[in-house]
């Protein structure tokens, strides 16, 4: 389906609602039956049909089926943050005695999930070089049920390679997750490598504007139902319309800003390249990555992430460099239009917790919507302080 399509008409049906272009916020946390017999027969189907906005409501269902085109999966479930989305989508599918594999250095919440939430539980887990697929292959186990993908990685933005992690898996009974978040729908579908489940933090470039908090979960409609039925129901993982709302109008402009940060991004890292006060550059289509063929390979563009290694061993420094990024905020999280900064300086030196494995001259920057020159004065007098 043509992408002007799903953005702009799929799941709308203005001829219910008045002819408005937009679709209507349907705040209502109740719908009514028309008898005994009709409520009997929505129930057996609550994802089909509104019965209580805990489950399904019309502006959040419009939404799913945006989001599921977008990913190319035939359902998607929209959920209260990507963290809610990891977890539903791991817990759905594991039990207590399973082993899960997951790439290393993955997202804060997701390594938590695994390594701190899930053993007291009887689940087993091992992080692994999602880059090398016989690392996969060796941490294997008879009770390994889930493999866990984050590609690009978080930070350093490591690639795994979907279509042989998929294979592998299906070869082994494994059902595999992957965090999309990094190239969003518009730049990577990993299931058309074969991907069972696709999750993002929706509060970053499908919503777009940093005033939404959402995260979405795409896959099968068996797997949908199955995560729909126990774990967003039980626990109630519930999105509110006015959000979902907030998110088709962010999916209006989604392939105008995915274009636009991408432009910009490759602009910056031209530049950062070819700085001599840059050690070290993390971009996955950078043409000398060693993985740049695999990243050719799944992936149509990079978004607005990068990450760079000061060539300096000063903290002091460091900190002077990033103060002087007035024009990029510090902030967590990315995929708005406002440029950000997260130096993993600020992860070093916290007293009663380790220091980041990542070196603290490490910056991730998120190109955001700004002009690409008026970023790039900013960075070259933060320069100046190495």
């Amino acid at each position: 389906m043509d992408i002007s399509e799903i953005l702009n008409h799929l799941g709308e049906d203005r001829n219910s609602y008045f002819k408005a272009v937009s679709p209507p916020i349907i705040q209502s946390s109740n719908f009514v039956f028309d008898s005994i017999d009709d409520l009997r027969t929505k129930i057996q189907d609550e994802l089909s049909h509104h019965i209580y906005t805990r489950g399904n409501n019309p502006t959040v269902e419009i939404l799913r089926k945006k989001v599921a085109a977008l990913e190319k999966s035939e359902d998607c479930l929209v959920v209260g943050s990507g963290a809610a989305a990891v977890a539903a989508a791991i817990i759905s599918q594991i039990k207590a005695g399973d082993h899960i594999i997951c790439v290393s250095k993955p997202y804060s919440w997701t390594n938590k999930l695994i390594s701190s939430f899930l053993p007291r539980f009887d689940i087993e887990y091992t992080f692994v070089n999602g880059e090398d697929i016989e690392e996969i292959m060796k941490a294997t186990k008879e009770n390994t049920t889930l493999l866990m993908l984050e590609s690009p990685n978080s930070l350093t933005f490591e690639i795994q390679d979907l279509k042989a992690c998929a294979d592998f898996a299906k070869s082994r009974n494994i059902i595999t997750v992957i965090d999309n978040s990094h190239c969003s729908p518009y730049f990577q579908n990993p299931i058309d490598f074969g991907i069972d489940i696709v999750i993002h933090s929706a509060t970053k470039y499908i919503c777009g504007h940093s005033d939404v908090v959402m995260g979405v979960i795409c896959s099968s409609k068996k797997i949908i139902q199955q995560i729909f039925s126990s774990e967003l129901m039980t626990l109630g993982m519930t999105v509110s319309p006015n959000d979902a709302f907030l998110a088709i109008r962010g999916l209006r402009t989604f392939q105008l800003r995915m274009e636009r940060v991408e432009a910009s991004g490759k602009v910056i890292f031209d530049y950062l390249k070819a700085h001599n006060k840059v050690r070290k550059i993390y971009y996955p289509l950078d043409p000398d990555s060693t993985q740049y063929e695999l990243a050719k390979k799944q992936m149509r563009g990079c978004g607005g992430l990068i990450s760079i290694e000061l060539d300096t061993d000063s903290k002091s420094k460091v900190n002077e460099f990033v103060d002087a990024l007035d024009k990029f905020l510090y902030a967590v999280s990315w995929g708005g239009h406002e440029s950000l900064k997260m130096p993993t300086l600020a992860f070093h030196d916290i007293p009663g917790i380790p220091d980041s494995p990542i070196p603290f001259q490490t910056i991730r920057l998120y190109v955001g919507l700004e002009d690409p020159t008026y970023l790039i004065k900013n960075i070259e007098e933060a320069f100046t302080k190495i």
